[in-house]
């Protein structure tokens, strides 16, 4: 069976997740991406890929480019760029997959707080602004201070930012619209609250609550996700609330990886990503609940059913620890990669930026240096274990 593997740059998901599971269940993968040779080197061990050139970001291209080739079994991303494009080349040739408007609804944040509120589920404010004018215009008169400016589309924390003024906000939102010409940006209530995930995986007829994580953030005015602890279950009314509102986005097939807060008891999404969480998170989450989560993903999209019961266990306790760069400049020392187990945690570091490389400061998701992800069954003892290790380590960055 033909797998077409739509993909951007490199990531952990696919090189430790996506495709050995794809090797597993004796898949024959077709790779399409924009950047062939960061593939091909990001991936010696898997000769057997077939890796092409493509405009993954244009749907038109990637159906151009799977009609020439073998003929397909089934069109998977798990890009947060790609999954609308993804799923009309899976919807065009007929094969299962993600309902395109859910995934563009998803991906566009401005028109998921619009169909959010025209179901009746949740009504936040929000407008959007796709010129410095618009940010002195009427349409942002009404703004409720302190909000949230972030673009459209964006991911990783990257621009999103609290303003408190209206100053602010034309300091802030012209800054970004100049760091992204032609781009969209939303500007929305601030939702109080703490900060967790909702990990689901559904098949169109069973959904699959996997659990969650709680998400302690960088302080403000940014939203860096610096550590996250595994949630086994959210209670009961909290679920409901989150999956009502994901029923209403026409989300239901494969994985996703929701990001919400609960203030008062009231559970309101932030923004849904229509994908398996990333940042390593899907690896951690893999391992904790002993499940052949990739498989499961992938056979989904191949037209397969979910077990109504995928197994595994929810008695672990895990945590993930991002440090991240508090300055520009040149990384000159910092730990190797690290697989250990202490006081029965295992310990599995990884960096994520090579030594003698030279970085501004983003105040984004981009700032990790590395991840340390700590799994064990107390969660007291898996937290005293990441905080000793990461106090023994070492980064220095020099101008």
């Amino acid at each position: 069976m033909r797998l077409y593997l739509l993909a951007l740059n490199p990531t952990d998901s696919v090189t430790e997740g996506f495709l050995p599971a794809a090797v597993r269940l004796g898949l024959d993968v077709t790779l399409l991406t924009d950047q062939p040779d960061a593939h091909r080197a990001a991936y010696p061990e898997y000769q057997g890929i077939e890796i092409l050139d493509c405009d993954v970001r244009h749907h038109r291209s990637v159906i151009s480019r799977i009609s020439t080739g073998h003929r397909p079994d089934a069109v998977f991303t798990n890009s947060d760029h790609l999954q609308t494009q993804a799923a009309l080349a899976a919807h065009y040739f007929d094969l299962p997959g993600k309902d395109w408007r859910a995934a563009l609804r998803t991906k566009d944040k401005g028109e998921m707080r619009r169909h959010l509120a025209v179901a009746g589920v949740d009504n936040v404010w929000s407008a959007e602004i796709t010129a410095p004018a618009d940010l002195t215009a009427p349409l942002v008169a009404d703004a409720p201070y302190p909000c949230v400016v972030k673009p459209r589309e964006g991911v990783a924390s990257e621009d999103v930012v609290l303003v408190d003024t209206a100053e602010d906000l034309v300091a802030r939102g012209k800054e970004i619209l100049a760091r992204r010409p032609g781009g969209t940006l939303v500007v929305e209530e601030y939702l109080p609250g703490e900060l967790y995930t909702l990990e689901t995986l559904g098949d169109g007829r069973v959904r699959h609550v996997l659990g969650g994580f709680h998400t302690e953030l960088s302080p403000p005015p940014y939203f860096i996700e610096e550590r996250l602890t595994f949630v086994p279950a959210h209670p009961e009314p909290v679920v409901a609330q989150v999956l009502a509102q994901l029923d209403a986005l026409g989300v239901g097939f494969g994985a996703c990886h929701t990001e919400f807060v609960v203030h008062e008891g009231r559970a309101r999404v932030i923004e849904v990503n229509y994908r398996a969480i990333g940042d390593q998170c899907d690896l951690l989450l893999a391992q904790l609940l002993d499940l052949p989560l990739f498989e499961h993903i992938l056979r989904t999209h191949l037209g397969e059913p979910l077990p109504a019961d995928l197994g595994g266990g929810r008695d672990g306790a895990a945590r993930l620890e991002y440090p991240c760069a508090d300055r520009a400049g040149t990384l000159v020392a910092a730990p190797a990669a690290t697989d250990v187990t202490v006081d029965g945690v295992r310990l599995t570091y990884r960096p994520l930026r090579a030594l003698g490389e030279h970085h501004a400061l983003y105040r984004t998701n981009r700032d990790y240096l590395g991840v340390l992800r700590a799994t064990g069954t107390g969660q007291r003892t898996v937290d005293r274990v990441a905080a000793d290790f990461l106090a023994a380590q070492r980064w220095e960055i020099q101008p």
